[in-house]
């Protein structure tokens, strides 16, 4: 198995066990740990498929300078991402199922323990699956050519604002969960990532309806 799918495979086996661990109200050290490993091997199998397809010439340093905006880095980083889908069809595609049902998850998980009310997975089901359907016909958010899709979905800061509020949202309610902790900053840290996700799968929108 390539080391980019092993680190897609952990982070959707991680699911059940970050689940469990709040619902048996575990140390929250436990839940938190596992989700964040699990968001950070999101950007890891990035690292791991371009150096397979680069043959190591793509190491960490570069993609580390890559993911904070280096523009000799990305230049570099740019001849090689196009051919990651010819080495590996269903690598990407896995990549952001992982994504979807980790989110997914825990979106569930919050609402079945009464922390979230019912209309926010609700929202945010609505707008991811209009978008994939819209995106599934058009190839991957890599490929998008509107300027609002490339600045709100596709570019290193809103992928980031993205991680950490996930991040801050799914970690905080597992501590309101398990430890107690303040709903109301858990309910606007929700706010938060609801609108954000939601601008998101607007211009995702945007890029398959109006995109030549």
């Amino acid at each position: 198995m390539r080391k980019a799918d092993m680190a897609t495979a952990f982070r959707i086996a991680a699911i059940p066990v970050i689940a469990y661990a709040v619902l048996l109200k575990m140390n929250p050290i436990i839940p938190v740990a596992l989700f964040i490993a699990a968001l950070v091997s999101d950007g890891i199998d990035g690292f791991f498929a371009l150096s397979e397809v680069s043959k190591g010439k793509i190491g960490f340093g570069t993609y580390l300078r890559y993911a904070m905006g280096d523009d000799a880095a990305a230049r570099m980083v740019a001849g090689y991402k196009p051919k990651i889908a010819k080495i590996a069809k269903w690598g990407p595609r896995m990549d952001i199922a992982g994504d979807r049902m980790v989110e997914y998850s825990l979106w569930m998980l919050f609402t079945y323990v009464r922390i979230l009310p019912f209309y926010v997975i609700l929202l945010v089901l609505a707008v991811h699956s209009i978008a994939d359907a819209l995106m599934g016909g058009k190839g991957t958010s890599s490929k998008t050519k509107t300027r609002f899709a490339r600045i709100v979905y596709t570019s290193k800061t809103s992928r980031l604002i993205a991680n950490v509020l996930k991040a801050l949202t799914f970690s905080y309610l597992m501590l309101v969960y398990i430890s107690g902790w303040n709903l109301q900053i858990g309910y606007a840290l929700a706010a938060l990532l609801v609108i954000f996700v939601t601008l998101r799968g607007t211009a995702e929108i945007y890029e398959s309806v109006l995109a030549d």
